[in-house]
């Protein structure tokens, strides 16, 4: 049986089975640990605080590089949520 029969029965594509994902570059993982060492400081810090951040110092990234990152590493920035002064409905 051929391969391409196969995976016509296992429902899978062929490009999916080959696939390897690559991994983070060496600026990336020099980002991510900058990111790492704010977020701990600063843990209402988002993606656009954090370019900024990295930006005064000399970092060059951008907010959706930041927030792709943050994503990656799982932070979630801490803040208020809208209309916490009033009572929950029942």
């Amino acid at each position: 049986m051929s391969l391409r029969r196969q995976y016509q029965l296992l429902t899978l594509t062929r490009s999916n089975w080959s696939y390897e994902p690559k991994d983070e570059s060496a600026e990336n993982l020099r980002f991510m640990a900058v990111i790492d060492k704010r977020f701990l400081e600063t843990p209402w810090s988002g993606s656009r605080q954090m370019a900024r951040h990295m930006k005064r110092n000399t970092q060059a990234c951008r907010r959706h590089s930041a927030r792709r990152l943050m994503r990656l590493m799982r932070l979630l920035p801490i803040y208020q949520e809208p209309d916490t002064s009033k009572t929950p409905a029942a």
